[in-house]
């Protein structure tokens, strides 16, 4: 009884998940729903006149074979490529329609879905490969829209050709007809279980889909290492593991699916065997005539078609569904790190700014930073320095909150950052990372990525006091040059200049600096160093750096080792600590060259 009352309860549950993704779908639907619905209207016509061809063979049989009327025998071909003719029409603007708003519907849905993608944490992107985001944020609305529609068209087309079919059956012998339907619906009954076989396979057949994504990814982006290292055949090895399991996965799929359209296919046949026998008997005794007969086996036989189709179809439908569940999940998950509820703007101008007490960790349990507490005002450049992997970038990465502490907190004038809202919090603080990204386009567009609304006069400033002036300038395109996907065409460190270019257009008052000049040479570095310290005026900067050479002048130095605050200090008051971490640090970079 509990088993039946859950099943119950199940199916119930899975009927309002249906309605609900209806309803959800609707908003992106509604634009397109005229175009839409009309593809599917003019399914039920083009499936309906399959049976012309049926019905018209009773006329012809009766007519021109038993009564040899000629006039007969030249209308009714002529009949049947009228029809033919119209239903060909109607099939194109049907399949054109649902083309097209399908396509709208999918381009929607990936848009809101984008928009989602942009406001989701770094720790989201970090925990998940490329394949996994492309096939959550792309392919699924595919899935969900084009295919949906496309596949409900077939359907409708399908459902309508079978009724129509079914009703020549009845015209002709509604004696025949009962014993063939009743077939027919013993033949459906195997669909009603696909579900419930496919659902766990379609989840497990996305994240193989999605390694194989990941798979093309990796090679195009490692191409370089994966040539420096000779590891043609191992990324050859991984792709084959990866294609073997997406392969058995698409078995199972088969297994659990493929057997309803040969279960249909015996089913029906059974039905045709029936017929004839049936048939026979019926026009022996004078029952129906042999015109009536060759038009009921006509139309039975060309049910066949849309009937034994009909589980793939269906199958197909069910898979649409399940990849709108999927976008839905994603729709309706939210970003860890959001505006709380009356956030307030960040105001342009700070005093000060706290660590209070932060604790941080990217898995449970396992801190990376440790109780820090520092005060930083404005105006003052505090430098981070200490062992490789002791969370000094994690430190600076907390302020735009691309993570949130775990514990403590950081304010801004008394104000725990969390309290501003997310694009004010942003807009104050300008990031030149470690490793910078570009964007395919010109270095232009890279740079206004800062300011897009600079004017020529600043793009110049921004451009100079990054050292790429002369570099511009030997170009025949100077700043409208194409730079290629990620600034494939630059070298490394003409990428970091674009970003500190970048850095200095957005003007912002708090200042980040994550290994800034690493990729410069010694004469560029010297001529970037001034220039950032012009732009460090009346700004509070964070640096981070390993070049000790770059921080001598800061107004603090901080070391951090192990996620905890060692020392703290200015460059002089620091070496004066006898075997302390700074002085040790300082001894081994410059020590020898002193010497």
């Amino acid at each position: 009884m509990k088993e039946k009352l859950s099943k119950e309860v199940k199916g119930k549950l899975l009927q309002n998940m249906f309605v609900k993704n209806y309803r959800r779908m609707w908003p992106y639907v509604k634009p397109y729903w005229f175009r839409g619905l009309l593809s599917l209207l003019l399914a039920i016509p083009i499936g309906s006149m399959d049976a012309v061809i049926a019905m018209a063979l009773r006329p012809y049989m009766d007519l021109v074979m038993v009564e040899k009327s000629l006039q007969t025998a030249w209308y009714i071909p002529l009949g049947i490529i009228i029809f033919t003719c119209i239903q060909g029409l109607l099939t194109y603007v049907s399949n054109y329609l649902n083309a097209w708003s399908g396509a709208k519907i999918t381009n929607r849905l990936k848009f809101e879905l984008y928009k989602k993608m942009l406001f989701f944490e770094t720790d989201f992107f970090s925990k998940k490969n490329s394949g996994d985001v492309i096939f959550m944020f792309n392919n699924n609305a595919d899935m969900a829209c084009a295919g949906l529609l496309t596949n409900l068209k077939n359907l409708v087309q399908k459902v309508f050709t079978a009724i129509s079919l079914i009703v020549v059956l009845f015209v002709n012998s509604w004696q025949l007809a009962i014993v063939c339907v009743a077939v027919l619906f013993g033949a459906m009954l195997p669909m009603m279980t696909l579900k419930k076989k496919i659902n766990s396979i379609f989840s497990k057949s996305i994240v193989a889909d999605s390694a194989l994504l990941t798979a093309y990814n990796e090679s195009y982006a490692g191409n370089k290492t994966i040539t420096a290292y000779n590891l043609e055949e191992y990324q050859q090895k991984k792709f084959h593991d990866v294609l073997h399991s997406v392969f058995n996965l698409k078995m199972k799929l088969v297994q659990r699916t493929r057997w309803v359209t040969p279960v249909m296919h015996a089913v029906l046949s059974v039905g045709i065997g029936l017929a004839i026998w049936f048939g026979s008997f019926l026009i022996l005794n004078g029952t129906i005539t042999s015109g009536s007969f060759v038009s009921f086996l006509a139309a039975l036989i060309m049910l066949y078609n849309p009937m034994k189709s009909m589980g793939s179809t269906y199958n197909s439908v069910l898979m649409s569904f399940l990849a709108i569940e999927r976008v839905f999940e994603v729709m309706d998950s939210v970003p860890a790190i959001k505006n709380r509820p009356n956030a307030v703007k960040m105001p342009n101008e700070h005093k000060c700014i706290e660590f209070k007490d932060v604790s941080f960790e990217y898995v449970k349990d396992v801190p990376v930073l440790k109780h820090v507490n520092l005060t930083v005002n404005h105006g003052e450049i505090i430098a981070l320095v200490g062992n490789s992997g002791g969370g000094k970038t994690t430190m600076v990465s907390l302020l735009p909150r691309f993570y949130d502490v775990t514990g403590g907190g950081i304010y801004v004038d008394g104000t725990d950052i969390r309290d501003f809202t997310l694009a004010s919090l942003r807009q104050n603080i300008a990031v030149v990372f470690q490793d910078n990204f570009l964007f395919a386009g010109t270095i232009r567009e890279n740079i206004l990525i800062g300011n897009q609304s600079a004017t020529e006069e600043e793009v110049s400033k921004a451009v100079k006091m990054a050292c790429l002036d002369d570099f511009i300038a030997s170009l025949e395109n100077g700043l409208d040059t194409q730079i290629g996907e990620r600034g494939i065409l630059l070298s490394g460190g003409q990428k970091q200049r674009i970003a500190i270019a970048r850095a200095f257009l957005k003007n912002a008052p708090i200042l980040i600096l994550d290994e800034a000049t690493s990729a410069l040479d010694n004469k560029s570095e010297a001529v970037v160093q001034r220039a950032i310290e012009n732009l460090m005026q009346d700004k509070t900067v964070f640096v981070i750096a390993h070049r000790l050479s770059t921080i001598r002048n800061a107004s603090k130095i901080v070391v951090i080792n192990h996620g905890e605050v060692v020392e703290a200090g200015t460059h002089e008051e620091l070496l004066k600590i006898e075997c302390g971490a700074y002085k040790t640090l300082y001894d081994m970079q410059f020590k020898g060259s002193d010497a």
